[in-house]
């Protein structure tokens, strides 16, 4: 036990104290001093970069326009003269074209005019989604809250006539044609529907008139359809089907 004691006392016992590391370094500085050179911290180092010496003096300072590159004449990018008046209007890029969609309503409002099956052969959707709307909104206006219907009825009866004139026809039909030709013929139908806003359906007179609209829409129809698609002689047998499909639309018109 007085072995443990002597070790640890002689354990703590050392000539380096706290103050002593004090009176090193504050012997340093003045070793330092007396040197007579003085540091200065601020100065950069030997490697370091500094911008405002730049990268070096045969640097030619910089002359042109911010943002504005110089033109090369040897390049053909700025050769083009191309400019915003030149583009297309937006109406065309979008395939919207005002003079078609007059000339296949004036064909399906006259369905004893010829028809042109070039313009026929476009993928126009915007009247007949016009028709359908001012569809629904006739109907809306007689009481009628039938847009679910319209909508629903429109895309079945088209995916019928699609697959109807892909089997009977030797030339592919598009979808988007025959949704385009059914949509436009569905105009004689909104004006049955706007009738029906001012007057009642429900007697001999409205039936008369709701027949004779189902002939003139399922007849444009088929006249469209067969000059597009070049079915001749067989103008009754897609009749049939369209007049279908627009009998269903006279139903929820009438009734």
């Amino acid at each position: 036990m007085e072995d443990f004691q002597q070790f640890e006392q002689d354990f703590y016992q050392s000539g380096y104290y706290i103050d002593d590391q004090e009176q090193v370094a504050y012997g340093y500085q003045e070793a330092a001093h007396q040197d007579g050179q003085d540091v200065d911290y601020s100065a950069p180092l030997p490697g370091d970069f500094n911008p405002s010496l730049g990268l070096g003096p045969s640097d030619p300072p910089y002359t042109g326009q911010l943002f504005q590159p110089a033109k090369d004449s040897g390049t053909d990018a700025y050769m083009s003269t191309d400019t915003f008046e030149d583009e297309p209007p937006l109406l065309e890029e979008l395939g919207i074209n005002f003079d078609h969609i007059w000339q296949k309503t004036l064909t399906v409002l006259n369905p004893l005019k010829p028809v042109d099956g070039s313009i026929m052969h476009e993928t126009d959707l915007t009247g007949p989604v016009l028709f359908c709307i001012a569809l629904g909104a006739t109907l809306l206006m007689a009481g009628k809250i039938h847009f679910g219907y319209v909508y629903g009825i429109s895309a079945m009866g088209c995916l019928g006539m699609y697959t109807l004139l892909n089997l009977m026809s030797l030339m592919a039909v598009s979808y988007g044609c025959v949704a385009s030709v059914l949509g436009y013929c569905l105009l004689p139908m909104v004006g049955l529907s706007t009738f029906a806003i001012f007057f009642s359906l429900q007697g001999v007179l409205g039936t008369l008139l709701a027949l004779l609209v189902i002939g003139w829409c399922s007849l444009s129809a088929s006249k469209i359809f067969i000059s597009t698609l070049a079915m001749d002689g067989q103008q009754l047998l897609v009749a049939y089907p369209c007049a279908l499909l627009y009998g269903v639309f006279a139903l929820l018109t009438v009734f």
